[in-house]
């Protein structure tokens, strides 16, 4: 009985090993599923956008709808890294510029392409790089700091080049100067801006502190 005991021990130490490494193999997932997850965040992201563009609103005396297109971009670039936010936007603008209904409809743009070169494609090119500079800006925070403060003075950033952006394409459409073109550009979205970049905050920071919980 004693000389067979080191050799039960033996056995069961070798099955607890390939246990455990069974199971560490089993947890890794496959190479092409690990790289379709970013093409998938891509798709879903700009089908996002997508849905949130056609949620808008026309005003009578600026030729620029108000939207909720916005909301997408900037919660994207709190949820994504910089690169992959800015790819998301840039597949919706493309997706867009191949004739997908993707943009809002409105009566001075009434297809698709026209938007890019409309009244509203200062807005519409804003967002890759909007969306990469809140990415940028969030994760200069530690993860455990990230909070809804910085969350919200991130997304605040990019909805203020979003803004600037359109302003500025449209002054040169309208042959308007930069501080002519703030008053249909600019001023009428600011509260409904500030709305969106609360509502992203909120819900980023609540899907950090989701995550830190979880860990």
């Amino acid at each position: 009985m004693k000389l067979r005991l080191p050799l039960v021990q033996a056995n069961a130490a070798e099955i607890s090993n390939g246990a455990s490494s069974w199971v560490h193999i089993s947890a890794e997932k496959p190479a092409w599923l690990r790289a379709m997850r970013p093409v998938a965040i891509v798709l879903c992201g700009s089908a996002f956008v997508a849905v949130c563009a056609h949620i808008a609103l026309p005003l009578f005396f600026t030729p620029v709808p108000l939207s909720l297109a916005p909301f997408p971009v900037l919660l994207l670039g709190l949820l994504l890294r910089p690169r992959l936010a800015a790819a998301t936007l840039a597949v919706y603008l493309a997706e867009g510029a191949m004739g997908l209904p993707v943009f809002g409809p409105t009566a001075a743009t009434p297809s698709e392409l026209a938007h890019l070169i409309g009244p509203t494609g200062g807005y519409l090119m804003a967002y890759p790089p909007a969306a990469a500079l809140i990415a940028f800006l969030f994760r200069q925070v530690p993860w455990g700091k990230r909070g809804f403060a910085t969350a919200a003075l991130s997304a605040a950033a990019g909805a203020l080049l979003i803004l600037l952006a359109g302003a500025a394409w449209l002054s040169l459409l309208s042959h308007l100067s930069l501080i002519a073109a703030l008053q249909p550009a600019v001023f009428p979205f600011l509260p409904g801006d500030a709305l969106k970049v609360v509502a992203a905050a909120s819900l980023a920071a609540g899907w950090a502190r989701l995550r830190r919980v979880s860990q």
